[in-house]
């Protein structure tokens, strides 16, 4: 089998509160495999990690395996980039868990045995694959300056609104993860001093307020009656987009709660764009009318107003691009650009 390893891709693993996902990725951002493993949240750390080894096996038997470079990690924080841990704040089993020793464990287990995907005389696991692990924000914030909504910005701030709220920066033309990985976390920002509790331990965070989970719960506590039992965040949008006074109220205000965080940010660091992904994303003007109309009244300093706010291009895929892309620009890996 030909495999031009000097231009091969890169094994991407997508680590998020409700899913796994990985794929190969090629140095123009295509997906040319992947796969899909549920988030075993609430189960104990080595059912997580086996989500994810699994995730690796199943790209290991693709046959576009054999030229891997290396693998590159995206997963919710925060992260421990340096020393390749995690304690991401929906999944709790993980606290200060060591991802890429246990990865990386896992790939030299299967090289050695001889008996697991992607294993044996020819296969690329006979060798070392250096592992990058980025924070899920900084990941997408990669591929959307890389790829998508952010491109040709020198300064952005990429957020995703999901099961949680992330985010991360490009500062000056790069990315900035900052040291430990976690730059631009944004949805740990407290936009609200008297809040409700957030599993960081702060309150008031602008994902107890905008995330998924959040725009369904304020808009069940506020009366909203969900058709079919189906109290999704997705479920609230299209009652929103119907004209629903409470699902409407409710984006509102997750809107209000980006907004100031974005506002915050943006007068720290001076921001061009500011782009917003993830499934919350998805409802459209439901949540970005109101998400422009409040950072009218929050980003109100010369140098923040008109801030231009794009929903993101790549959609699901950018936690796999951006963490493929990440890592090729940590390992400065050639034909990537």
């Amino acid at each position: 089998m030909d495999c031009p390893a000097a231009t091969g891709p890169v094994a991407s693993v997508d680590i998020g509160g409700t899913k796994i996902a990985g794929a190969l990725v090629d140095s123009k951002g295509r997906l040319t495999a992947r796969c899909l493993r549920p988030t075993p949240a609430t189960e104990g750390a080595p059912a997580v990690l086996r989500a994810v080894t699994e995730v690796l096996d199943e790209l290991a038997a693709d046959p576009g395996w054999c030229a891997v470079r290396c693998v590159g990690i995206g997963s919710a924080g925060p992260v421990d980039a340096p020393r390749g841990a995690v304690s991401p704040v929906n999944i709790p089993a993980w606290r200060d868990f060591p991802l890429v020793e246990s990865v990386r464990s896992h790939l030299r287990r299967n090289r050695e045995s001889g008996s697991g995907p992607g294993s044996g005389p020819d296969s690329p696991l006979r060798t070392e694959l250096p592992v990058v692990l980025t924070g899920d924000g900084p990941a997408m914030t990669a591929a959307e300056h890389w790829q998508g909504a952010a491109r040709g910005f020198r300064n952005a701030l990429c957020m995703v609104v999901s099961t949680g709220v992330g985010g991360g920066l490009v500062l000056d033309g790069a990315l900035y993860p900052g040291p430990s990985g976690n730059a631009g976390h944004i949805g740990h920002i407290s936009v609200d001093l008297d809040g409700d509790p957030c599993p960081c331990g702060s309150r008031g965070c602008v994902e107890t307020l905008a995330s998924g989970p959040a725009i369904a719960r304020r808009a069940l506590r506020d009366g909203w009656q969900p058709p079919g039992g189906d109290a999704s965040a997705a479920a609230v949008a299209e009652a929103a987009h119907q004209g629903d006074p409470v699902a409407l109220a409710s984006f509102a205000r997750a809107a209000q709660a980006l907004a100031a965080g974005i506002a915050a940010t943006a007068t720290l660091v001076e921001l061009d764009v500011v782009v917003v992904g993830g499934g919350v994303a998805k409802s459209g003007e439901v949540l970005f009318a109101p998400l422009r109309a409040a950072l009218d009244r929050y980003a109100t300093l010369p140098f923040v107003r008109h801030l231009e706010v794009r929903p993101a291009e790549l959609s699901t895929d950018a936690g796999l691009v951006g963490a493929a892309a990440a890592a090729a620009a940590a390992l400065h890996l050639d034909g990537w650009d």
